[in-house]
């Protein structure tokens, strides 16, 4: 066993040096399953409910790099690659019960390998954390009932520099940050695919979230950036508009 993969085995041992904020929870309705579904409710809750939520389909950990759709047209430039370049796409497809939901809001956590990162320069690698976290929070309004897609993206310098996803968690709460429900799947040793509790989920453990490398004490295992983008503001808000809903603005 590779040495990063026994600290993140291993993180209960490490010392907690920052909270790691989680999405606000008031309070959880009814169980939450392997995929997080959403239990039964009291009927009290029930008339104050928007209806039931859950996740019918979850990003693979192995299937989320694509070639974007592109146009030709006029351009004053030209093409500056000539080569293909890939982009990091997560989807998920989730459904609702209720007739009208007003808004649900998905809250996206995602680790980064940088090992497995397209562009090949050791020198580059070697100033890097092993792992990149990255978050978004995306909010859709005025969903009817049935089936829909939600997603993020990573333009591609963040696949060529950082890597590919190893753990994807997702969080969805309604308006009044209620926890409706949740998942997460992941390949990397120490970290749950599909915790029973929120608690548990990489992104909420500060053992894992603040880990440090052995080789270097003063090294993250695990680097914080920014750039998951909400799908919506990218290219590939084009395919299958359709299964989106409208993004709060």
């Amino acid at each position: 066993m590779n040495m990063n993969k026994k600290v993140l085995m291993t993180a209960a041992a490490v010392a907690v040096a920052t909270v790691v904020a989680a999405p606000p929870v008031s309070r959880i309705r009814g169980g939450v399953g392997p995929r997080g579904v959403q239990g039964a409710q009291p009927a009290e809750e029930q008339a104050e409910s928007q209806g039931r939520v859950t996740i019918e389909q979850f990003p693979k950990v192995n299937r989320t790099v694509f070639a974007a759709p592109s146009i030709d047209g006029p351009t004053t430039v030209g093409r500056c690659y000539t080569r293909e370049r890939n982009w990091i796409v997560l989807e998920a497809k989730y459904r609702t019960e209720a007739k009208w939901t007003d808004r649900l809001t998905f809250t996206w956590h995602v680790l980064l390998e940088t090992k497995t990162a397209t562009v090949k320069d050791k020198e580059e690698q070697a100033k890097l954390s092993q792992y990149s976290y990255f978050n978004q929070t995306v909010t859709y309004v005025n969903i009817p009932e049935g089936a829909h897609a939600a997603g993020v993206c990573l333009p591609p310098a963040y696949l060529e520099r950082f890597g590919e996803p190893r753990a994807i968690g997702i969080v969805v709460s309604n308006a009044k940050g209620e926890v409706l429900c949740f998942g997460c799947e992941s390949s990397v040793t120490g970290i749950k695919s599909h915790p029973a509790k929120i608690e548990e989920a990489f992104w909420a453990d500060n053992r894992i979230m603040e880990a440090k490398d052995p080789a270097d004490r003063t090294k993250p295992m695990i680097e914080r950036r920014q750039g998951l983008l909400d799908r919506s503001k990218t290219i590939w808000a084009l395919v299958n508009p359709n299964d989106y809903e409208a993004v709060a603005q």
